[in-house]
Order: C-alpha cells, then structure tokens, then sequence
C-alpha cells in the first residue's frame, strides 16, 4: 500500500545512506557498453565511456546518457549540437577503458570512422545511434544528455560487452533450467 502521508517522506527519519553500499548496488547491475562521442573546436573528436544509456522514447526515438561534470569532455558535450552513441562489442573492452580514463588523446589508438553527419564513432560497434543534442539535465554530479536520433546503423555480426561488478564481460548462452 502506498501511504499519502507526508510524514513518511520526512527525511530526518532516514539512516545517513552508505554510498559504499549504494555503489555496489549499482554496480551490480549489468549493462551494456558505450562511448558516446562528438565534435570539439576545429572538428577534433572528443568522447567518453558510459554505461548509463537508455533509451527515452520511440514516438520521437530519443535516448539518454548521462555525464560526469569532472569528464574532461564536459564543456564541449554541454555546448555540442549532436553526438553519437557507439554500442561496444566484447573486443572493445581496452577502448572503453581509455575512454573511462583522464588520458590524454583517447582517439590516438583504435579504429575509428566518421559518419555521413561528420561525428566520428568506433568502427564495428554493435550499433552507432546519432542524436541532435534535444535537452540537458542536471543531475547531482552528472548531466543527462538526451538525444534526438536522426540514424542507427547496426552490425551484421554482434557480441555486446557488458559491464557488471566493476568487470567487463560478454553476452553468453544462458544455462538451462
């Protein structure tokens, strides 16, 4: 039952929460992998890893992916027009960790490609969604960035990466029973 008691959401009746704890729930959880990307200053490419994507809506098709406003890509993502989501396959694992890092040129290894709409994005991903920059969202220390799809591509041949207790991991036959 749901109580419309406005005494039961009082806060100061609540434990102090343990973000260890929240942490581990949450990396409990498996997703997949992505890097979502875009065009800086003088057309250089900028990115970053997330696990955070969904998708938002079909009718229009709009996703989200949120970002962390410490992400060295935070300033030019807040000010970008469009970007693009590259679902990782399992073979993708060191790129996304380079992604998910303070590196300095993330772009200097691995394959990449550019799209008809200019963004540049990993080259055999699962699937590449580009997005018109629709809304941003603060959100405590991250930004949601929802997007507006304008293509997806998909892969002929796929295996996703997962992410799950701070581990990469791959899509396997379930076990029977």
């Amino acid at each position: 039952m749901i109580s419309a008691d406005p005494s039961e959401l009082d806060d100061t009746r609540r434990e102090p929460l343990d973000l260890d704890g929240f942490r581990a729930a949450m990396a409990s959880f498996p997703t997949g992998v992505t890097i979502v990307t875009t065009q800086g200053p003088e057309d250089t490419p900028y990115g970053f890893t997330a696990n955070s994507f969904c998708s938002v809506s079909l009718e229009p098709p709009m996703i989200l992916v949120c970002l962390s406003r410490t992400a060295r890509s935070f300033p030019v993502f807040q000010g970008c027009e469009q970007f693009a989501v590259s679902i990782l396959q399992a073979h993708h694992t060191e790129l996304a960790r380079r992604f998910a890092s303070k590196r300095g040129d993330k772009f200097a290894q691995g394959r990449f490609v550019r799209t008809a709409n200019g963004l540049t994005v990993v080259d055999g991903a699962v699937a590449v969604i580009e997005c018109d920059l629709h809304q941003q969202h603060e959100a405590g220390d991250h930004v949601i960035l929802v997007g507006l799809v304008h293509s997806v591509r998909m892969a002929a041949t796929r295996s996703p990466a997962l992410y799950v207790d701070r581990a990469f991991g791959a899509v396997g036959p379930m076990p029977a029973g």
